[in-house]
């Protein structure tokens, strides 16, 4: 009888135990432990550029590159590298007036951009060219890194200043800015169409 009610009495106490386990009726529940992985942090994106040229070689040249093109108070705004180009040395680059790099030796992108028929020269001072830029520099590695404005035009502005759809020349020698109509900077070794950004 005694363990009749020893066993009873062990019984009722786990009982007791498990309800008070038991959440209360009516009570809010408590938030099950997630088993979510957290969130990826997610990393700031570039701007978006206005257009891009997406630089090839022309017939016997290996220079490569791409530009990003920004319009500002002062012009088009160009960034962007070159390589391939020989190391430690100036080259002609400007903006040419036709959007065809198709010709072998990229003759299809004409002359200058000149929409106002000006005299080639120094874009630093004085009468120019609205596609004449500053030189740009290789380092030892033959890597130019292009950061540069080209004054005076626009891109989806006034048709006399945009320069969407023209064409961004290498040269394979530096500009002298005296010498007309181009500033014999000789051939040109890359080209690339200004056009609307790819999407990624």
């Amino acid at each position: 009888m005694k363990a009749t009610n020893l066993a009873l009495a062990i019984a009722g106490t786990l009982l007791l135990a498990a309800c008070s386990r038991e959440q209360p009726a009516g009570a809010p529940r408590e938030p099950e432990p997630s088993t979510a992985a957290p969130a990826e942090k997610t990393t700031a994106t570039e701007p978006a550029h206005e257009a891009a040229a997406q630089v090839a070689p022309t017939q016997g040249n290996t220079v490569t590159g791409a530009v990003a093109l920004d319009s500002s108070p002062q012009g088009v705004h160009i960034t962007g590298s070159i390589q391939g180009l020989k190391p430690d040395a100036e080259f002609g680059f400007h903006v040419h007036e036709k959007g065809d790099c198709s010709a072998p030796d990229g003759s299809s992108a004409g002359g200058h951009f000149n929409p106002t028929q000006a005299q080639h020269g120094n874009p630093t001072g004085g009468t120019h060219h609205a596609g004449d830029m500053p030189n740009i520099k290789s380092n030892a590695e033959g890597v130019a890194q292009v950061d540069t404005t080209a004054a005076g035009t626009t891109l989806h502005g006034e048709a006399a200043t945009d320069i969407m759809g023209k064409a961004i020349v290498v040269h394979e020698g530096p500009d002298d800015y005296t010498t007309q109509p181009s500033g014999n900077s000789g051939k040109r070794v890359a080209c690339g169409v200004i056009a609307a950004p790819s999407s990624p």
